[in-house]
């Protein structure tokens, strides 16, 4: 190091020499100046780059002498060289032992290197060792799963092919009816399609116990068609509740499932003789039934003489007998609607025996409410019966209800054709149709389609039936003859009467459930109702009494009207305007009597006025004096003397009273306008204009003389 640094120095006398050399080493090194491409402008970058050196930046900042700074620099260079061989000797010692630890250092490791190579040798030995048991592990592992699998089926085919000691004796010793036989039924129903399935696949063990299932399959037929049979043939007993034994059966449907699954013609002869047994009991009960709801009808029915437009004297007996208690109507709905209401159709059915014995009479719409509310309970009850044991649905449950019900259906159709044809009750008729439609829509609600097609025949034979009964009235009606009626009296007819009541059952039953068909016949009827009061109107000789006739009976057909029908109902709607029409016209012929020349007066004077014809009216002075002092001296006698006739002339207090208002109403426009024709040139220096009666003081004086009820 000494040698190294007295090399470094020898060269070199002073700082300025020493920089001079930093200077050379910096530049001049990488300058060649004896070559043709030195460049000036290469010195100045290589100058510029010594001047960012940090200890030149330094010196040249501080100002320093770089000769004087570079000997101190040299002195101190020199001095740390001796300090550090001084140090280096002082501790020759340490190092020479420092040499001896690492070569000792040198040999244990190396020992180490030996040692681990070893273990790396061993662990290279143990990772092949475990690899190949990896390998043992995985292949176990696969065996394991494929016994496993193999395991499982044969366990199930197995489980499933083995008959335990508990099926067999359950099967032959326990009585259908214990929960344990259903349960060991169905397991032994999973074993009989378990062997099935596999024989399909060729499996040898099924051979092994197709035997012995055969037998408990025929041990189970035989027990469960046993049962079954019993069931259906105690619904032969007399007075039974078949209802009993059905819920019974419908306890243990698994048993006709079971059946139809593994012995399909044992299945078949339960099904038939179900069929057959059952249908017999309905044919037999609504047959009983029926016969014995007849009986409490009421005696007294309408018969072919029993029609609106037949006259009072002609039929001794129906219209002229006193009724019975209780006793069904031709024409008057009365309470007889009620059987079509929610709380009376779905009410129990007749008992018959119970009527008798209370002596109790029906019409005959009640009974065949209750005969047809039997039916649709039996019939929804058998139908959802037969879907859920017999286990059918769609068409095969609609033919099987078929089979047991078609007998009863065809005669419930027989019964209802043979009376039909000779009913002219035409409100139990309409009754009958709209108890029909509700029925329709309650076995809707109840998803049970099986007796739609005995609904839509019986409306085919009682709705030609309703239209032909009313045709037959509408036809007598129209042959009336006035004259044959008896004496002539302007209070209503007691054939208006029965339009009235039977119009106003007829639409008040038809509102629930509109029909279109009602209405056209309804309108035929009353066409001929109306042509009816006119004619019977023309038998009266004076206008007046006509009048009154008229509106006598268009009053009264809509009161009674209007007590059931809604006030938008057509009917109601008619009637009003012809009631209306009649009424105005009756005001006037009234007001004419005793006030004719004012009137008169009054419209011909307006006439001219019209037509500008102003002066004609000076030659009508001594009429208007003489028109002024008549009402003025009589219209108080007058207005009493027309309200008195008018109470007398209408039963209707209420519509004699609206017509004393009406006409007194009028006879206040009228006067008005006489006022107005008076105000005329003609007439405003006529001195009668004096006497005439103040409008709001005659107005006064009216209200004196209007009725009140």
């Amino acid at each position: 190091m000494a040698t190294e640094v007295e090399e470094g120095a020898a060269p070199w006398s002073s700082s300025g020499q020493r920089m001079q050399a930093v200077g050379g080493e910096m530049l001049m090194g990488e300058l060649d100046i004896t070559s043709d491409e030195f460049i000036l402008d290469e010195v100045d970058t290589h100058i510029q780059a010594n001047l960012e050196d940090e200890l030149v930046k330094e010196a040249l900042k501080t100002g320093v002498d770089l000769r004087h700074y570079s000997k101190q620099v040299e002195t101190e260079l020199q001095y740390i060289e001796h300090a550090s061989i001084k140090d280096y000797i002082k501790e020759s010692e340490n190092i020479a032992s420092l040499h001896n630890q690492i070569t000792a250092c040198d040999t244990i490791l190396e020992r180490m290197e030996q040692m681990l190579s070893t273990f790396q040798c061993d662990l290279s030995s143990i990772s092949c060792e475990i690899q190949t048991l990896q390998e043992q592990s995985i292949a176990m592992n696969i065996k394991l799963k494929n016994r496993q699998s193999v395991r499982s089926e044969l366990s199930q085919l197995v489980d499933e092919l083995m008959v335990p000691s508990t099926m067999i004796s359950t099967i032959l010793d326990t009585p259908v009816t214990e929960q344990q036989f259903l349960e060991q039924l169905h397991e032994l129903n999973n074993k009989i399609n378990y062997v099935k399935e596999q024989s399909f696949k060729e499996t040898l063990a099924c051979s092994d116990v197709q035997d012995i299932l055969d037998r408990l399959k025929i041990k189970a037929v035989s027990k469960i068609r046993e049962y079954i049979l019993q069931k259906i043939y105690s619904f032969r007993k007399p007075m039974t509740n078949y209802q009993v034994p059905q819920n019974a059966l419908l306890k243990y449907r698994f048993f006709y499932q079971f059946l139809l699954a593994n012995e399909r013609q044992v299945a078949k002869e339960i099904r038939d003789e179900y069929v057959d047994t059952v249908s017999k009991i309905y044919l037999s009960y609504f047959k009983s039934y029926s016969s014995r709801l007849m009986k409490v009808q009421y005696e007294e029915v309408a018969d072919k003489d029993d029609l609106m437009g037949v006259e009072d004297t002609a039929k001794k007996g129906f219209f002229s007998k006193p009724s019975l208690k209780n006793r069904n109507t031709i024409f008057t709905l009365g309470n007889r609607g009620n059987v079509i209401a929610t709380s009376e159709l779905e009410a129990p059915i007749i008992v018959p025996h119970a009527a008798q014995k209370n002596d109790t009479r029906y019409p005959f719409e009640s009974l065949f409410r209750s005969q047809h509310y039997a039916l649709l309970d039996n019939s929804c009850r058998e139908y959802l019966f037969l879907c859920d044991f017999f286990m059918v649905t769609g068409n095969s449950a609609q033919d099987l209800f078929n089979a047991i019900m078609g007998k009863t259906l065809n005669m419930f159709l027989k019964h209802m054709d043979t009376y039909v044809a000779d009913c002219y009750d035409s409100i139990a008729i309409f009754l009958s149709i709209h108890i029909i439609l509700r029925f329709k829509t309650m076995m809707t609600k109840r998803n049970v389609p099986a007796v739609d097609k005995y609904w839509d025949t019986l409306l085919e034979i009682l709705w030609p039936r309703f239209e032909f009964i009313l045709e037959l009235n509408t036809q007598s009606i129209r042959t009336t003859d006035p004259q044959k009626l008896g004496a002539l009296d302007t209070r209503p007819h007691y054939v208006t009467r029965r339009y009235a009541e039977f119009s106003s059952a007829i639409v008040s039953i038809n509102e629930t459930y509109p029909n279109d068909k009602a209405h056209r016949l309804l309108a035929q009827l009353q066409v001929e109702v109306e042509n009816f009061v006119l004619r019977m109107a023309a038998e009266f000789s004076s206008r007046r009494e006509q009048l009154i006739f008229l509106i006598n009976n268009y009053d009264m057909m809509l009161g009674v009207l209007m007590e059931r029908a809604t006030d938008d109902s057509k009917e109601v709607e008619s009637f009003q305007q012809l009631l209306g029409a009649r009424t105005q016209e009756f005001i006037e012929e009234i007001l004419s009597a005793p006030f004719g020349g004012m009137i008169a007066f009054v419209k011909e004077a307006e006439g001219l006025l019209e037509r500008g014809q102003v002066e004609r009216l000076k030659a009508e002075e001594g009429r208007a004096v003489t028109l002024v002092r008549g009402f003025a001296g009589s219209w108080k006698q007058s207005v009493e003397g027309l309200s008195q006739d008018v109470m007398r002339s209408f039963t209707n207090f209420k519509n004699g009273t609206g017509i004393i208002q009406g006409a007194l109403t009028q006879l206040i426009q009228y006067y008005h306008r006489f006022h107005k024709v008076l105000a005329q040139p003609p007439f405003k220096t006529l001195a009668a204009r004096s006497e005439l009666i103040n409008i709001h003081h005659l107005m006064v004086e009216v209200k004196k003389h209007k009725p009140n009820f």
